[in-house]
């Protein structure tokens, strides 16, 4: 699934054209890297958000297409948040 797409679908940002304008900002990076919006999510990947002076840093425990807001929530494991 598209880095944009992953991070819409799992309600990490809401919307998925302000997901694909913080990729090209270069506000979000995987596994330490810059990463554009249409970098393939995997299992496994740390997601670094940078929006403001928020600062989350998520990692990836599935990936679902189109997941419900329950679902939601299980895709990604906080690791930081400042």
């Amino acid at each position: 699934m598209r880095l944009d797409k992953y991070l819409k679908v799992s309600r990490l940002i809401k919307r998925r054209t302000v997901a694909n304008q913080a990729c090209d900002g270069g506000r979000i990076s995987v596994n330490g890297k810059p990463a554009k919006a249409s970098y393939d999510v995997k299992i496994g990947d740390k997601i670094s958000i940078e929006i403001g002076e928020h600062a989350t840093v998520a990692e990836v425990v599935c990936v679902i297409e189109n997941a419900r807001k329950e679902q939601a929530q299980e895709m990604f494991r906080i690791l930081e948040e400042r």
